[in-house]
């Protein structure tokens, strides 16, 4: 294989690992996410985040999605802090929801996280999947003093496990991974083994609330294993039968408990 094929071939793979499937508004999504539209928010010259906020008395809580989803996911548990009376945003990645965009990927989720945060300042993060481990990512890099806890529900951890899993549906050979190794840090500044959030979570010195069911079929357990190890002022709690998902009254009270 060519220099050149082998760039190229790189440059295809990480379009496509940033490219998501789904994730933008359904019929059936419009009339909830439509009454809390808030503010669109500019992150680049190309991506607009659709922000949505439920106004409460109570401090700010941000909800971060995750892979091909959007803020509709958070429904369930928007009521119940609603019942509660927490000021509640949450917005649409890019590429997901009514945000603008084609690709997504953690860094850009990062740096779409830090604008809408500095914007509402939240007092309390709570990730989904990707977004969960956006949110690890986000303190470790910006170490937000206005946010106090954070909640990490069904989190990915290492970028190098997700990249075996992603070579081999794709049927890649090392070439073009190590293409795409490169590639990767000449866009971030860092190799795909330094994306790590179990190093990550070592750096968090604020209380963390970390859920993952065992029987997840998209993130393994053991990355929140992992995590939960790292990070000092953690607690973990292991669920069973609830998936990856994790939208069960089950979760939802240990995470009204933990940030009341």
């Amino acid at each position: 294989m060519s220099l050149w094929s082998k760039k190229a071939a790189a440059r295809k793979a990480f379009l496509i690992f940033c490219t998501p499937r789904g994730g933008r508004i359904k019929e059936d999504q419009k009339e909830f996410l439509n009454a809390a539209k808030d503010e669109q928010l500019k992150i680049n010259d190309t991506v607009t985040v659709q922000t949505y906020k439920w106004e409460g008395s109570g401090p700010t809580v941000l909800l971060i999605h995750g892979w091909e989803s959007n803020a509709h996911r958070w429904w369930r548990l928007i009521e119940v802090l609603q019942s509660h009376h927490y000021n509640i945003v949450s917005f649409d990645a890019p590429a997901h929801g009514n945000s603008t965009g084609k690709i997504l990927n953690v860094p850009l989720y990062t740096e779409s996280l830090e604008i809408v945060s500095q914007h509402y300042q939240p007092k309390f993060h709570i990730g989904h999947s990707v977004g969960a481990l956006t949110t690890i990512f986000h303190y470790y890099k910006h170490q937000p003093t206005y946010i106090k806890k954070l909640v990490s529900l069904g989190a990915p951890s290492e970028l190098s496990e997700i990249m075996k899993d992603y070579q081999k549906i794709l049927s890649m050979n090392n070439m073009v991974m190590r293409g795409l190794d490169s590639l990767i840090q000449q866009r971030f500044g860092f190799a795909i083994k330094e994306f790590s959030g179990y190093s990550f979570a070592q750096s968090i010195d604020i209380p963390g609330l970390i859920i993952h069911d065992v029987y997840d079929k998209i993130t393994p357990v053991e990355a929140s294993r992992g995590i939960h190890k790292n990070w000092k002022d953690s607690t973990y709690i292991e669920t069973s039968g609830l998936g990856h998902s994790l939208y069960q009254d089950e979760v939802r009270n240990h995470i009204i408990e933990f940030i009341t």
